[in-house]
């Protein structure tokens, strides 16, 4: 009975998403997801070519593993690595600049010099090792391929499961690589002004720490040994009505 009463009356504050977001609310700088990333060297490019010249397309795609500056990472069907003097080798081209562009602009070049051999080609490029890394109190801790530009925060942390019961959501950590530099934030996941934050959308080569939530863990933990001792003290008390009664009879 007293294990049962305790547990009744035992309330744990449950952290939330957004707690400041009111309802019917419109954001008017909400941050855009129009960033694009300039090409650099080491980047591994995965590009796809597709047109009306089926040959040519199998050619052109088909080549990957056997182009001088390509590499097959795992989990991978292969990539360009962006050499040292900026440049990728591909079939028909050859050498073509590349860092210093987006991938639009890289792939808008390619089709215009691929039009000499293919009919109609669309060029699709994606990043094969741009990554975050996701840490701390989260379901699945990992490392998240991150083949376009960014991705939201929140994105992130669902693909990690979400974060634990015991993660301290006001202070979510993000490192953020510019340079030579490093620039470390903390995001309140409970303030809805997140939305209108810079740091909304992850890039790449972030790294996101979700903390614990240290008073919330200890309170949890002292909560299951009362719990626990209050069982033992049920028990014996139980057992010693038990042989009492055995011994009365």
């Amino acid at each position: 009975m007293l294990v049962f009463f305790f547990n009744a009356c035992t309330v744990t504050k449950q952290s939330e998403y957004f707690k400041t977001l009111n309802k019917d609310t419109t954001f008017t700088n909400f941050v855009a997801n129009d960033f694009e990333s300039k090409i650099v060297k080491g980047d591994r490019l995965a590009i796809i070519a597709s047109s009306s010249s089926p040959v040519e397309d199998a050619l052109f795609n088909g080549s990957t593993a056997s182009s001088p500056s390509s590499v097959t990472p795992l989990g991978t069907g292969g990539g360009y690595t962006v050499r040292q003097d900026g440049t990728i080798f591909l079939h028909r081209i050859g050498k073509i600049s590349a860092e210093g562009f987006t991938r639009k602009e890289l792939a808008t070049n390619i089709e215009t010099r691929l039009l000499a051999f293919m009919k109609d080609p669309i060029v699709q490029i994606s990043y094969l090792n741009h990554k975050i890394t996701v840490l701390g109190e989260v379901v699945r801790p990992q490392i998240i391929n991150l083949p376009e530009e960014q991705i939201s925060l929140i994105d992130a942390l669902v693909l990690s499961g979400d974060v634990t019961p015991n993660a301290n959501r006001t202070a979510i950590t993000v490192i953020r690589e510019e340079g030579n530099t490093k620039k470390v934030k903390q995001v309140n996941l409970e303030n809805s002004s997140l939305f209108t934050s810079p740091w909304y959308y992850v890039k790449p080569n972030d790294i996101i720490l979700v903390s614990s939530d240290n008073d919330k863990y200890i309170k949890e933990e002292k909560r299951k040994k009362l719990q626990t001792t209050l069982s033992l003290v049920a028990s014996v008390v139980t057992l010693g009505i038990i042989i009492l009664d055995r011994v009365i009879k």
